[in-house]
């Protein structure tokens, strides 16, 4: 059976739970599926009809889309799922103020979304609230209404009893939602086809031809109203709600392909995001910023740069194991700053040396018992931290080039800063508001 390939295990994603203001201003509960690395753009994605972020079509897609390198920003509207509010005082015109806002809240603290994904009613309100975005280039409706008037079918004989009284409670997909009279003039109100027909971006729409909930026709007249460029793709024998993970991971690679053709990577920063949480400032350009991701007790954000990695710690101590731990990372900066000096020695030189890895191994040893430590611990006493570094060279090279690696290692800056006294100032920044 062939080796497990490490870096096939490495995790390719990280997700940012955060929260912003919805239109009404209630916090709401949002999301963010980002890529280990550069981010090729933002997206933003807008769910069902009393859906949630975490359905199942939502939460593939954006995953899979952050594989791939787009970011992918999903929340739940006011009133559903973990955001505040009453579902019953919403309606699509507050969805859509929800939408800007969700996209305000990205442009403050990383990119405006290039890319706007919507859900059934989400797909017509993100088409509603494209104008409002100036920064999407692409949009894609996924079994979407040409009408917002048409979510009105899952009302059923309460519509009646609606208008009459004011308000009934519903059963959408066995679960209990109050409906009122505003929320049926709201949706009877918009008028989606002037909207699509100005929209002036790239259309994707995506439709399954057997959709009991909302008929191909919708996507028909969607398509035929829009200007170009504008693509269908038929999602065959998927559900209205993509609830087959295969039909959603099937949606995301098309729509990864297919925006490829309409985002700009020179619209988003050169050092990438200035940092992965709400900040007061962006940091300076040399710092490395670490967050809390707010997924599990211990996984940060990692953000170099336009580098993103993740930290953590292992499951055995509370973590989830996403990412190396603190004390990995330090291994990882001895190894890979003593790779790099050996390299620089070498061709320095005009050394023919094949290619080295470094094995790093920490450990606390009691400095009496470090018989290896050399004079760097004498006289010292207590537990100490002892890395121990092996090189491994592929390929042979002569004795006495061996014992010069060794001694050049030793010139790694990291390794000097370790064996070097260091000074750790801290200093604590605090939202003024609260002092």
């Amino acid at each position: 059976m062939p080796a497990t390939d490490p870096l096939s295990q490495a995790p390719q994603t990280v997700a940012v739970k955060a929260t912003f203001p919805g239109s009404a201003g209630h916090e709401l509960a949002a999301r963010l599926d980002l890529p280990i690395g550069p981010a090729r753009a933002y997206a933003l994605f807008a769910h069902c009809f009393t859906c949630t972020k975490d359905v199942i079509a939502a939460r593939t897609i954006a995953a899979r889309l952050a594989k791939m390198g787009i970011a992918v920003l999903r929340f739940d509207f006011t009133g559903l799922g973990a955001s505040e509010g009453e579902f019953a005082n919403t309606d699509f015109t507050s969805n859509v103020e929800d939408l800007i806002r969700a996209s305000d809240w990205l442009r403050s603290n990383y990119v405006a979304p290039s890319i706007l994904i919507g859900h059934s009613l989400g797909g017509a309100a993100v088409l509603a609230a494209a104008e409002s975005i100036p920064e999407s280039r692409a949009i894609v409706t996924i079994g979407a209404p040409a009408d917002t008037a048409h979510v009105l079918h899952n009302l059923g004989c309460a519509l009646d009893t609606i208008r009459a009284v004011g308000e009934a409670e519903v059963r959408i997909a066995g679960r209990p939602f109050k409906i009122r009279r505003s929320f049926v003039e709201d949706v009877e109100s918009h008028r989606m086809e002037g909207k699509i027909a100005r929209l002036g971006k790239a259309l994707l729409v995506m439709h399954a031809p057997r959709d009991e909930i909302v008929g191909v026709d919708n996507a028909t007249r969607i398509f035929v109203a829009a200007k170009h460029p504008k693509s269908f793709v038929s999602l065959d024998d998927a559900d209205h709600l993509v609830s087959r993970p295969a039909d959603a991971e099937y949606a995301a690679g098309v729509i990864s392909a297919w925006v490829s053709r309409y985002i700009d990577q020179a619209d988003l920063p050169a050092d990438g995001p200035a940092a992965p949480l709400v900040r007061d400032s962006a940091p300076a350009p040399d710092a490395v910023v670490v967050a809390e991701t707010g997924a599990g007790r211990f996984q940060c954000t990692v953000v170099a740069g336009r580098h993103r990695l993740v930290a953590d710690e292992p499951a055995a101590v509370g973590g989830l194991d996403s990412g190396p731990g603190p004390y990995d990372f330090l291994s990882i900066a001895l190894g890979a700053c003593t790779a790099m000096t050996l390299r620089l020695y070498a061709e320095h030189k005009k050394l023919d040396l094949p290619p080295v890895s470094i094995e790093v191994r920490h450990g606390k040893v009691a400095a009496d018992h470090c018989t290896d430590c050399g004079e760097v611990v004498a006289g010292r006493t207590g537990k100490i931290d002892r890395f121990e570094r092996i090189i491994s060279v592929a390929g042979p090279i002569p004795s006495a080039l061996a014992d010069r690696l060794v001694e050049i290692a030793g010139k790694c800056p990291v390794h000097r800063t370790l064996e070097a006294s260091s000074v750790v100032v801290t200093k604590l920044q605090t939202d003024a508001a609260q002092q």
